[in-house]
């Protein structure tokens, strides 16, 4: 595999610390313990890296690290990180040979970190044959494949969504907008900018990475791609060009004016002047008036705090001009460090995905639907086990209790359809870097402003890419 050049520079900064250090490998502290978190021989202590770092899910995961210690004898010390200082943490402790012994992830990471030798994908490729491949989500394994291993250990994940009212969709007699000629129809019928309605609310900031999560999604229901098969990138192709037109379209002719951004799209359709909005499904909780700082301000919302979670419906798979349908997801894994103690490592996994897998979901069920499906004997138990969840910040209440079982049928099955740019190619690390220039959103941008077409935009990102 082809690394980067720090990864060079880091290489030889491990070996001049190894060097350093002497050849007494059993010291506290040592570069060269196998441990990496200053384990030994499979016994532990192990260290745990979290990017769920909220005081109430730290609790949570103290109280899973606490029972898996009381059943298996091993010790975690666990670190919560902020999601955003991840990577930099990484690349710095690799330097000091002091990776975590487990990570807590984004798939943005993890091709990029299997490549520069941070996390060791055979260990978490063991775990996952060990738990038995077709007890996990399909996509979420091939989003994280790399030379035929999956690199880490799928732990959680949710699609991204059109949510929409369905009480003005009945009135209107409007079909479901799960393709691009339906949300077109729905938009221009209930545009209506005089009396305060737009016919969707999208995110459009070209300094925010969710534009970028926005667009991809109706890209990948267009068959729009970064790259194909074989890595050749395919950003300038005619379906990307139409994905980037009818995004511009959207933006234009049915959305409220100005940079529209991941708080201004919720508030909009949280006001009752939005008939759809794309977003993430932590916005269900809030939609049901569980959290106290989002709550819905819609007029009918003054006497039930739960009006919009009972007349809207959720939309995961989108099919453009033809596509087959898609769903942007977003997947996080359990990575073990490059230096980890690995059976003290793997057996912290697969009790984070058995024991306490439930309790691992209860953190944020709205967020977090389960990426490991159920058991070889029980194949959908943990999936049932998590329509039950209590979901909610200052209230709490099961998603069933607002949302019918064809909404929880609907977040369910979008998971078959899981997709993203790039990963599951070989360009994982090229994804990453796309989202950290902010290029998707600022050419959005141009072409909603009129500075550049539809193809001269599509073929821009095709050479950012290359």
């Amino acid at each position: 595999m082809r690394r980067r050049p720090i990864l060079m520079l880091l290489l030889v900064l491990m070996l001049v610390a190894a060097a350093c250090g002497g050849g007494d490998e059993d010291a506290d502290g040592g570069g060269a313990s196998e441990g990496g978190g200053g384990g030994g021989e499979g016994g532990g202590p192990i260290t745990f890296w979290t990017t769920e770092e909220l005081e109430d899910r730290v609790a949570v995961q103290r109280e899973i690290i606490s029972a898996f210690t009381e059943a298996s004898g091993i010790e975690v010390e666990l670190t919560p990180v902020a999601e955003d200082e991840l990577p930099n943490l990484m690349i710095a402790n690799a330097a000091s040979g002091d990776l975590p012994d487990v990570v807590f992830h984004g798939l943005d990471f993890a091709a990029g970190w299997a490549e520069q030798g941070l996390i060791d994908p055979e260990a978490a490729n063991a775990v996952v044959e060990e738990l038995g491949r077709d007890t996990f989500s399909t996509p979420a394994l091939e989003l994280a494949t790399v030379d035929d291993q999956v690199v880490s250990v799928p732990a959680d994940g949710w699609g991204q969504l059109l949510v929409y009212r369905t009480d003005l969709f009945e009135e209107a007699g409007l079909e479901p907008p799960d393709t691009f000629e339906r949300i077109t129809a729905a938009a221009e019928a209930l545009h209506d900018p005089d009396n305060d309605m737009s016919g969707i609310t999208l995110a459009t900031d070209p300094a925010d990475v969710f534009t970028q999560q926005t667009f991809e999604a109706l890209a990948l229901a267009n068959g729009c791609d970064m790259v194909d098969d074989s890595g050749a990138v395919t950003l300038g192709s005619p379906e990307c060009a139409e994905a980037i037109e009818f995004f511009a379209t959207l933006v234009n002719d049915y959305s409220p004016g100005g940079a529209q951004t991941v708080d201004t799209t919720r508030a909009t359709y949280f006001a009752g002047q939005a008939a759809m909005v794309i977003w993430s499904p932590f916005i269900l909780d809030e939609m049901a008036g569980l959290r106290d700082d989002a709550l819905p301000t819609c007029p009918e919302c003054e006497e039930n705090p739960a009006f919009l979670a009972e007349n809207s419906g959720m939309v995961g798979a989108i099919s453009g001009g033809g596509a087959e349908p898609a769903q942007y997801g977003q997947v996080s894994y359990f990575g073990i460090g490059a230096e980890a103690d690995v059976p003290a490592a793997q057996e912290f996994i697969r009790y984070l995905l058995t024991d306490g897998y439930v309790d691992w979901l209860s953190m944020a069920p709205e967020g977090k639907f389960p990426m490991r499906l159920g058991t070889a004997e029980e194949p959908e138990t943990y999936v049932t086990q998590w329509q039950d969840l209590e979901a909610g910040v200052d209230s709490k209440a099961p998603l069933s209790e607002h949302y019918s079982q064809e909404v929880i049928d609907r977040l369910q099955e979008g998971v078959d359809s899981f997709e993203r740019w790039g990963f599951g190619a070989g360009a994982g690390e090229q994804v990453a870097r796309l989202y950290e220039s902010l290029a998707v959103p600022q050419t959005l941008n141009d072409v909603a402003q009129g500075g550049l077409d539809p193809q001269q935009a599509a073929e821009q990102l095709a050479s950012e890419v290359e």
